[in-house]
């Protein structure tokens, strides 16, 4: 059967943090919030395996937002001052954090989470990072002075955990570059190569997940200005397929993206994004194995794996779980018909 896997996120239970909301505040602190987060990972991890994934994933229970969980543990970041910057070329303002001095870890960021993770599922397992591009287009520069230097640093040290990582017995790790549907020329130029410094060294599978935007009504309005066909992939696919990331995440099902683009990702696994993250809907096996099958036309059946378009953390557990279980199934369908057209 196809492989199925998560983007990233899963939703958060009501008594780890506030549900169905990209950054919800907590609702424990100290030891009791540490062993809150954990028992909101085992919760996933059991929900993702009875769905039957084949790639498991922590669901980011410890994180309150995908950028900034890892920015925690960096030296160099004023996070007491934050200041307001427009994220995503301007499409929204937030108040971020700055970069003050010369960036360095303070150890590990996310040891706890992924030994865990390994430890409780024998599957394989895929660990999340947000990407260098699009950590620095949500944090203030006061101290680098040239945006492709900060990346190449953050890529550095991105590279130094995702190492850690993989000998923590991690399967995949993914970095989310969100950013490079944004400044498709400079993902083109130096975002691929600042992902592809954040990945040196590195033995286990390597992805990178680009989507358009959930969560906000910001990122609605934006995509209402994209008009019939969204070619933002177009720019960065060539690059990425030269580089040495094995994985590319992207958008597919009721998108607008146009599936031949996944023609430009020769000898890349393609995780093809098959459930709807903007809606409740569930969707129906016979749905999600059409998308899998339009896929197939541009991208070789063992090369293809069936995901989500993005994360579902704003969602409810009770969709999110119906949506899991509809991935698989598609995925299980979608194999039964690759079989009989091969009969």
């Amino acid at each position: 059967m196809f492989d199925t896997a998560i983007a990233g996120s899963l939703p958060k239970p009501s008594w780890l943090a506030e549900t169905q909301k990209l950054w919800p505040q907590w609702k424990a602190e100290g030891d009791e919030l540490a062993r809150a987060k954990l028992d909101a990972t085992l919760l996933w991890i059991k929900a993702q395996e009875d769905a039957g994934l084949s790639v498991i994933g922590d669901g980011e229970m410890s994180r309150q937002h995908f950028v900034h969980g890892f920015l925690e543990q960096v030296e160099g970041i004023d996070r007491v001052n934050k200041v307001e910057m427009g994220i995503r070329n301007d499409r929204y303002k937030a108040m971020v954090p700055q970069v003050v001095a010369p960036l360095s870890l303070k150890g590990r960021v996310h040891a706890t989470e992924a030994r865990f993770l390994r430890a409780h599922t024998t599957r394989q397992v895929k660990f999340t990072l947000p990407g260098p591009m699009t950590i620095c287009d949500t944090v203030a520069d006061r101290f680098y002075g040239d945006r492709v230097k900060m990346a190449f640093a953050f890529a550095e040290l991105l590279n130094q955990e995702a190492l850690a990582l993989e000998a923590d017995g991690v399967d995949v790790i993914q970095f989310d570059e969100p950013a490079f549907n944004v400044y498709m020329d400079e993902a083109a130029d130096w975002g691929v190569k600042a992902l592809e410094r954040a990945i040196q060294g590195l033995r286990c599978k390597t992805a990178v997940h680009i989507c358009y935007g959930y969560g906000i009504e910001a990122n609605v309005q934006w995509k209402k200005t994209l008009g019939e066909e969204w070619r933002q992939y177009e720019r960065v696919f060539p690059a990425l397929a030269k580089s040495r990331i094995d994985q590319v995440s992207l958008e597919c099902f009721h998108s607008h993206v146009p599936p031949d683009l996944m023609a430009l990702l020769e000898g890349k696994e393609v995780m093809v994004g098959v459930i709807d993250v903007a809606s409740d809907a569930i969707e129906t096996p016979e749905q999600v194995a059409d998308t899998i099958g339009t896929a197939l036309r541009f991208v070789p059946a063992g090369k293809l794996i069936a995901c989500t378009n993005c994360g579902l953390a704003p969602m409810s557990r009770e969709v999110a779980e119906a949506k899991l279980a509809t991935l698989v199934a598609g995925a299980r369908l979608a194999t039964e018909r690759l079989a009989r057209a091969a009969a």
